[in-house]
């Protein structure tokens, strides 16, 4: 495997610890839930190829990065971590942003409130909250999504966790079917293993779904209002149609589109869940390089 170096950076408030190749214009590549920096180790080697200098980051909560003392994981956190990431490791115009599930989330507030940070953006996974909004209420979709209100729940974190986190075992196996997770499920708990950590992963959705707010119009209104922006910047997106996370038929995919800058491809992948880039790295990857450019241009 590649050998990445690591570092710590202070942004928004927050000690974040990353993964970091290559030199050149940052490539900022951001993960999920239940997921660590190391879904990456694919595509940074490929990234600083051609020219990037490629962080990922643990994400906010997420050990080795620091758990917020305030417990704050909404969305405008989300998005403005986004920003402060880019300013504090030295981002230019340049910048790409790269991001796959609750780091789409944030990717899609951060790009949309600061546009002139980032040249281009690839969103894995999680579509535009008007497209989501579509099949969020839909009956399949909440079978998919009973973890949402599961962790609003006390006993959620002793749940989790149990049998070395075997929920998170289950997960995987239900959202990218048929892969071998055992290189990346230990990276993840580790992450988690703490206490005060897990529950900063349970935490973004307890903000974001939280009953006595989900759904209402302001709560609604304050979604959109961070990362229910249409994206300006030219976006490849790409969902798998085996994902057992969020469910998206092609009928639906057609219309993320609209809410993508110009210059923007969405494509639903045959044959590929949830984590796709580790499911088939040479499949994804390529089609990441080829929406970015091989080459690197001059601000």
């Amino acid at each position: 495997m590649t050998e990445f170096k690591t570092g710590t950076v202070k942004a928004n408030g927050l000690h974040f610890h990353f993964l970091e190749l290559g030199e050149g214009p940052l490539a900022l590549c951001l993960h999920g839930f239940p997921d660590s920096p190391w879904s990456y180790r694919y595509l940074l080697p490929e990234l600083a190829k051609a020219g990037y200098r490629t962080v990922a980051p643990f994400m906010r909560g997420y050990a080795p990065t620091e758990a917020p003392t305030d417990g704050h994981y909404g969305t405008d956190s989300l998005a403005a971590d986004v920003a402060a990431l880019h300013g504090a490791l030295g981002g230019d115009s340049r910048a790409v942003l790269i991001a796959h599930d609750w780091g789409a989330v944030a990717a899609y507030g951060g790009a949309a409130l600061e546009p002139r940070r980032w040249r281009r953006c690839v969103i894995m996974s999680v579509p535009p909250l008007a497209v989501f909004e579509q099949i969020a209420f839909g009956y399949d979709q909440i079978k998919r999504s009973f973890y949402f209100w599961f962790f609003q729940m006390h006993v959620a974190a002793t749940t989790v966790a149990a049998d070395d986190f075997a929920f998170l075992d289950g997960i995987w196996a239900d959202w990218s079917p048929g892969y071998d997770a055992g290189e990346d499920l230990p990276r993840v708990k580790e992450c988690l293993r703490a206490p005060a950590h897990l529950d900063a992963a349970l935490g973004y959705y307890r903000a974001l779904f939280d009953p006595a707010r989900f759904g209402l119009p302001s709560g609604m209104a304050e979604q959109h209002a961070v990362w229910g922006r249409p994206l300006p910047q030219p976006t490849l997106y790409l969902h798998g149609d085996q994902d057992g996370c969020i469910g998206l038929d092609a009928k639906t995919a057609n219309t993320i589109e609209a809410f993508l800058g110009p210059g923007s491809t969405v494509e639903r992948i045959e044959g590929v869940g949830h984590f796709m880039l580790v499911e088939q790295p040479e499949a994804i990857n390529g089609r990441i390089l080829r929406f970015l450019g091989q080459q690197v241009t001059a601000p």
